[in-house]
């Protein structure tokens, strides 16, 4: 039998990775978990309660997921992935059936690759990230914590990204750059790692 898991926020972005969980078909979702839900369903998952209920869900559910997207900051899928793991939770990786992962690559706890990534050799993708679906990290990069690599993004190989990085839709990182911490790439950019976009 399958194990369950709870998505902790309901928004569209939990919609895309009810999809994935469904198709990765390794979890049953038992539900979602929003404060500000006002309907009783997400996708056909019933709303369980707010973040208040946690610490009593914890009793039930050893798994869970941040499905609360990222865009302008990491602030709040930070304080929520804390916040499971303190209180015991499991963050399982789940990675869409339609993504290519290297079996050279390693990706830690709690994020989520999506339809028609490609993740190369020897690239590291930190916890809690979203690796949005078409993304492309080549061999050797490294994508740090809590980090949102968008749709259709370009990471370049031998390129280090910080914690808190939000890489916008259709951006390219050229080869061997360094991203620090909680910077923030355009959507069609082009980052060469001088300060420019």
């Amino acid at each position: 039998m399958k194990p369950e898991i709870i998505l902790v926020g309901g928004g569209g972005h939990c919609n895309s990775c009810i999809d994935v969980i469904e198709q990765e078909n390794k979890f049953r979702i038992a539900g979602v978990v929003d404060e500000q839900k006002k309907s009783a369903k997400v996708l056909g998952y019933p709303v369980l309660g707010g973040d208040k209920d946690l610490s009593d869900l914890r009793k039930n559910y050893e798994y869970a997921l941040v499905t609360i997207g990222q865009i302008k900051t990491p602030e709040i899928r930070m304080k929520l992935y804390q916040q499971l793991i303190q209180m015991g939770f499991n963050l399982p990786v789940i990675i869409s059936p339609r993504a290519y992962v290297s079996k050279h690559a390693v990706i830690l706890d709690g994020s989520i690759v999506m339809h028609d990534v490609v993740i190369n050799t020897q690239a590291r993708i930190g916890s809690n990230c979203i690796i949005n679906t078409k993304a492309l990290i080549e061999h050797d990069s490294i994508i740090g914590n809590h980090c949102h690599v968008s749709t259709g993004a370009i990471i370049n190989g031998d390129v280090a990204v910080g914690n808190g990085v939000f890489i916008g839709s259709n951006a390219v990182v050229r080869h061997s750059v360094q991203i620090n911490d909680n910077f923030f790439i355009r959507a069609s950019s082009l980052f060469s790692g001088d300060g420019n976009e």
